[in-house]
């Protein structure tokens, strides 16, 4: 629950900042950063102004925090997906996930960290640089962990892992647009797979195919 330090501001009983945030993640998803209006977010928060300043400070500061919910809720697959044995499993793995959760019904479609900040403009650059660190974050780790399986032999040795994770990582930005627009699971998942040809070029021969 909020601190108490906050009750009497506005704030009703039994205020859950979970159950508020999620209601607030679909506004922000919905409408991205600029088009939620505060009126958007009091009205599906279902609290007054004074209680959303009281609790999160600001409109960014709100966003900032949804945006750690729908991290922890509808992403939470991501980082799971770093612990296939093997980089095209990573791979797969990561964007057969992201195109189920990108269609799934019970929320808009597409992702957050790209609808959030399409149409911000210099006043609200800081959003924009915080989405991009956002994304960011899942691509360092899936280069860290292709560079991992270069070292390992499971890709090709002399592999560019960085620019293959930036691929696949701009792949999952496309599926997300595309899903936003209407694109249906099994024709985002046709594109997976000619992805995923390209990925496993990289994969290296099995030892003993390598030795023949």
């Amino acid at each position: 629950m909020i601190a108490d330090e906050v009750r009497g501001r506005g704030r009703p009983r039994g205020f859950e900042e979970n159950e508020v945030l999620d209601r607030a993640v679909r506004v922000f998803w919905e409408h991205g950063f600029e088009g939620a209006s505060m009126s958007d977010l009091t009205a599906a928060m279902g609290i007054n102004k004074p209680s959303l300043y009281a609790v999160f400070g600001s409109k960014e500061e709100l966003f900032r925090r949804a945006l750690v919910r729908y991290r922890d809720t509808y992403v939470a697959y991501a980082p799971a997906t770093l612990e296939e044995p093997t980089a095209y499993g990573v791979v797969e793995r990561y964007l057969r996930a992201a195109v189920d959760a990108l269609t799934e019904s019970g929320h808009p479609p597409g992702c957050l960290s790209i609808q959030g900040g399409l149409s911000c403009g210099p006043a609200n650059s800081g959003i924009t640089e915080l989405l991009a660190d956002f994304r960011a974050v899942f691509e360092g780790a899936l280069a860290q962990r292709l560079a991992r399986a270069e070292g390992e032999g499971d890709l090709v040795s002399g592999t560019d892992t960085a620019a293959l994770a930036r691929f696949v990582v701009t792949l999952g930005q496309g599926l997300a647009v595309h899903a936003a627009a209407g694109a249906g699971r099994e024709s985002l998942q046709a594109s997976v797979d000619v992805a995923l040809r390209a990925v496993a070029s990289f994969s290296a021969p099995p030892q003993d195919a390598a030795r023949t």
